[in-house]
């Protein structure tokens, strides 16, 4: 092997990892307009992405590499195409998830709890843990090939982002934007903390729905309209004979904090109740009977219990009527001093004592099972508690008004624009963000308090309360929301506030990728705060992708053991096959599915790709030592005309290379990179492989086409290497650097004069207009090849093999001259023998005893006796039949026997269907057979 020959197979575990060094010793992850270095101008746009971060404690999963690979396809191209490209990489400290990930490690290890070790000693193992384990996730990024400008990695609790925080934090206090007060918020006990709505997972389970009976107060007489026997259809009498309510509930702990009964205004059942007073069960307390168009009267009993103080929609209600809010649990899910006598129970060990209680005084009426969505924490798996918590809010109205604004006026655009509404929608409906978290581990909010119950909001950490001057204060316990913290991340990273000279060049970012789960939690925040701190949109397109189902269009979930995890994958296959099926097989806002075995096919296509490099570079280094006729250079496939010594397949394959240019950069301009991936592959392995190459190996045996065949390989296959870099970056990046060594060293060395030293900087192929001769060579060239696969297909219908060299007469009609300039072509691709292939105008008569084929205007005759072994036809025929009176008699055997009775009617079916099938193909056979 010589020096730039490639080996036979493709070892991508030892390429890999060599490719990567190479590129980032090289610098070229960094933009090539740097406001750090020498040269820099202003005045050229970059293109910036900032990458959503993943993580701290995180491992790489599906959706990890599905961002990496479309968010690299992007800075790759941007890159190619001249644009001074900066993907900016860092990562989350993630409060919640490295905490409980610390604190079990801890726990584990030294059988402590947070609280034995302390904040401070708790944060400083913390940091200690980041440091050891905080770089795993960032270097399986760079396994996927990510060409993130790693000098400018960020962290979201480094210093200068910290500083970024406190600034917006402070500026929304001082605009009288954040707030401190009670409200209801999502409350997970075995956190301990509130949690956002993005930390809180939906599922549908099997629950208990619970009826009993809301007494009402006896205060005056009442007149009962008629009796129903249907439940919930009137008030009833109770075993005492009080009047109730039927109420029902999932969740009858909560009537230890109900303040209201609501009905429908205009629900004839129980409209003359409204402003009484009913009883709650065991507590005694009288609360009022209320009306609410809230209320559905087919729902349930068509009465609802108020527990403001543990229900968003009885909030609502409860805000709406000025009712009293009861929180009668505590941080840990235990009832409280509201409970009355079950005070220090778990609310469900307090669910079934209150209702054994409440059976006891006859005041339940039934069970039933029910089918309803339960909240649960995303971290911990229990059931979250909506309660009401005194916490640390944002005033989002004004901001989320600005940021739908940016959408509607088309500063910001989404991809795909469906999710606009959506968009729209969850900004119109958007609640106070809580910001603050009861965690240790995180930006802890900037507000200190002395004894005299001051608060200072301040910068820096004060000295003293910025109030009355004392000395002894103490900085609230609280953190705030992660969220909060990378919602400013696409300014943050390049020196917000500081107005540093990569925030005046790089900001705004252009792209924001990410996946359109969390288009509202981060995006949306983004958005708002991007507006709100720089007074600009912080990037001008947002590109949603969807999420990964496996093969059978499923969620991916441990549970139901269908999760596919991309580091072994990446070490059987490689790390190309796995970004070429993710960006393939995905469209913008779509959902895609995924299988190990598609994973398995683009490793196919990297070994034809790999193979296709190693015969155009043997193509070239075959050409040294040979002088080089001038007379038969070709001119660059990129350009616009072509010399008369170029064969047709020279032209059709440098035109079909200019429509696919066209046709890729089309789909990269509207997001379709899934359609741009797939018309790559098909052009290389098709139009390429499986057509100009095979007829370029008879061109190369000739001297008067071998230099323009070399030329033509070299030039067409540099810009299907160019092209497919953002999608398989490894194997491209080492066929063209063998490539290009192999070329400069030839007597074609002119083609890669002005290549750079890598493929990552590689100029991006250029479309241009098509020329008239285009269409016309690929006119030309298809009925060529529409001919080939007409007789190829006879072949194969006849079963005659390639190898047997075959007659035929060909009337071609106003193609005539050009099929005879084609007529070796046809010839070898088609397993004819040359020296008796006929090609005429046309034809008197057709030719007894051939086979006739017509494409377009042409006719294609083929004697039948030629074209294949009679004696080893026959015996094949015998073959066929005696397997299909076999199947026979086996099917007519059982049949006869007592399955026909016995086995389901579509099966006995079936089995009648395939015996007709061997029957018909019987007598097929004896037929040829005579």
């Amino acid at each position: 092997m010589t020096q730039h020959e490639l080996p036979k197979a493709y070892d991508y575990k030892a390429t890999e990892p060599r490719i990567y060094a190479m590129w980032e010793a090289g610098g070229y992850f960094q933009p090539s307009n740097d406001p750090r270095k020498p040269g820099f101008d202003p005045s050229v746009k970059p293109f910036v992405i900032a990458i959503p971060p993943p993580n701290v404690t995180g491992e790489l999963h599906l959706g990890h590499a599905m961002f990496v690979s479309v968010e690299d396809l992007m800075i790759r191209y941007h890159r190619m195409k001249g644009v001074p490209s900066l993907w900016v990489p860092g990562s989350d400290h993630a409060g919640i998830a490295t905490q409980l990930q610390v604190e079990k490690m801890l726990l584990r290890t030294e059988e402590k709890t947070r609280e034995e070790y302390g904040r401070e000693e708790f944060v400083k193992r913390t940091w200690e843990w980041k440091k050891k384990y905080g770089s795993i996730i960032t270097n399986q990024i760079r396994r996927l090939g990510a060409s993130c400008d790693w000098t400018r990695e960020r962290f979201t609790l480094d210093e200068g982002l910290s500083v970024a925080v406190r600034e917006a934090f402070v500026r929304l206090y001082e605009k009288g934007l954040i707030y401190r007060g009670p409200r209801l918020i999502n409350w997970s006990p075995g956190l301990k903390t509130a949690v956002s709505d993005l930390e809180v997972e939906y599922s549908e389970e099997d629950a208990t729905l619970y009826y009993f009976k809301y007494m009402l107060a006896p205060e005056t007489p009442l007149r009962l309209p008629p009796f129903s026997e249907k439940m919930g259809g009137a008030p009833r009498r109770g075993e005492g004979g009080g009047e109730f309510i039927p109420v029902a509930t999932i969740r009858p702990e909560t009537i230890l904090g109900d303040t209201a009964v609501a009905v429908h205004p205009d629900d004839e059942r129980y409209k003359h109740f409204i402003g009484r007073k009913v009883i709650v069960p065991i507590l005694g307390r009288e609360i009022p009977v209320i009306a609410d168009e809230y209320v559905s009267m087919e729902f349930g009993t068509g009465a609802l219990k108020i527990t403001p103080g543990h229900d968003p929609n009885d909030y609502a209600i409860a805000q709406r009527h000025d009712l009293p809010i009861i929180s009668m649990l505590d941080t840990a899910a235990k009832v409280n001093e509201n409970g009355g006598p079950y005070q220090g129970q778990d609310r469900f060990e307090a669910r079934k004592k209150l209702w054994n209680d409440m059976k006891a005084a006859g005041l339940v009426i039934k069970t039933e099972p029910y089918r309803t969505t339960i909240p649960r924490s995303q971290r911990g798996g229990e059931i979250v508690e909506p309660m009401i918590s005194t916490q640390w809010f944002v005033k989002i109205e004004s901001m989320a008004q600005s940021g739908l604004e940016a959408v509607r006026d088309g500063r910001i655009k989404i991809v795909p624009e469906r999710f606009e509404k959506i968009y729209f929608n969850w900004l119109e409906n958007i609640k106070d963000w809580c910001i603050s978290r009861q965690l240790w581990w995180g930006h802890r909010i900037p507000v200190w308090y002395c004894e005299n119950d001051h608060m200072t909001v301040a910068r820096e950490d004060p000295t003293e309360c910025a109030t009355c001057g004392s000395k002894n204060i103490h900085q609230d316990e609280d953190v705030l929301d992660t969220w909060f913290s990378s919602g400013l991340w696409p300014f943050s990273t390049l020196g917000w506030p500081e107005q540093t000279p990569d925030l005046k060049y790089f900001y705004p970012t252009s792209y924001m990728e990410t996946g359109y789960d969390i288009l509202f939690f981060w995006v949306a925040r983004m958005i708002m705060s991007g507006l709100e701190y720089t007074g600009e949109v912080p990037f001008h397109t947002v590109y949603l992708h969807g999420l990964i189902r496996d093969e059978h269009g499923k969620k991916m979930s441990k549970t139901s053991n269908n999760v596919i995890d991309p580091l072994p994958v990446m070490d059987d296959l490689g790390t190309d096959a796995l970004r070429f099926t993710l960006l393939v097989g995905s469209t913008p806002g779509n959902d895609m599915s995924l299988s190990v075995k598609k994973v398995e096919s683009n490793r196919n296509f990297a070994n034809k790709l790999w193979n296709a490099g190693r015969f155009v570079i043997n193509a070239v280094n075959g050409l040294e030592g040979t002088h080089v006729n001038t007379e038969t250079r070709t001119q660059d496939v990129t350009r616009n005309s072509y010399p008369a010594s170029l064969t047709l397949v020279d032209q059709w394959i440098s035109a079909r290379l200019q429509q696919l240019i066209r046709d890729v950069e089309r789909n990269f301009q509207s997001f379709q990179y899934g359609q741009a991936g797939q018309a790559i592959y098909d052009f290389l392995w098709s139009d390429f492989a499986d057509w100009y190459v095979e007829i370029a190996k008879g061109q190369l045996a000739k001297d008067d086409t071998r230099y323009s065949t070399v030329e033509t390989l070299a030039r067409v296959f540099d810009m299907i290497l160019r092209l497919l870099h953002p999608f398989t970056p490894f194997v491209t990046e080492e066929v063209w650097g063998r490539l290009r060594s192999s070329i400069l060293e030839s007597p074609i060395s002119n083609i890669a004069s002005g290549w750079p030293n890598a493929l990552i900087i590689a100029r991006w192929p250029q479309p241009r207009e098509a020329e008239g001769w285009e269409e016309s060579t690929v006119a030309d060239f298809t009925l060529i090849q529409e001919i080939v696969r007409s007789i190829r297909n006879l072949r194969a219908e006849k079963n005659s093999p390639m190898s047997k060299k075959l007659s035929a007469t060909i009337a071609g009609g106003v193609k005539t001259e050009l099929l005879k300039s084609q007529a070796e072509v046809i010839a070898n691709l088609s397993g004819l023998d040359y020296s008796l292939l006929s090609i005429l105008h046309s034809l008197d008569s057709k030719p007894d005893g051939a086979a006739t084929l017509v494409v377009g205007a042409v006719e294609i005759h083929i004697p039948l006796a030629g074209m294949v072994d009679e004696s080893a036809e026959r015996g094949r025929l015998a073959k066929d039949l005696a397997e299909a009176e076999s199947h026979i008699a086996r099917l007519e055997k059982l049949l006869a026997s007592d399955f026909a009775g016995k086995a389901p009617a579509a099966v006995v079916a079936k089995e009648r269907e395939k015996l007709a099938g061997y029957k018909e193909t019987a007598e097929k056979l004896k037929s040829q057979l005579g």
